[in-house]
């Protein structure tokens, strides 16, 4: 699902797109200013995307994070935006859901 990801950010128009294999390496990877917006998944391997998205919060503000998955429960949303996603995206999506998303977000 990753790959598939990455190809829609680069079929959208995203030059520069990171990717990592779990939370634990996003997190090793992520650095204050070097990103305009992360995508996190919420089932990963190592840390969850909840757990990176509050890691993450801890240390960078202002970066914009959008939770990509296929949670879709409103308990599982509420927890995302309180930990600090700027927004969620549910799976299966199109890639005009994707653009639009990222447009939305100055992407």
């Amino acid at each position: 699902m990753r790959k598939i990801i990455l190809r829609s950010l680069q079929a959208v128009g995203v030059p520069n797109a990171t990717e990592a294999a779990d939370g634990d390496e996003a997190l090793k990877i992520f650095k204050p200013g070097d990103f305009d917006l992360v995508l996190t998944d919420w089932n990963m391997p190592g840390k969850n995307g909840l757990e990176v998205v509050q890691e993450i919060r801890k240390i960078d503000k202002d970066v914009k994070i959008m939770m990509v998955t296929t949670e879709a429960e409103k308990t599982r949303v509420l927890e995302a935006i309180q930990a600090g996603v700027s927004d969620y995206l549910v799976k299966p999506f199109t890639a005009d859901t994707l653009r639009e998303k990222l447009e939305k977000h100055g992407c």
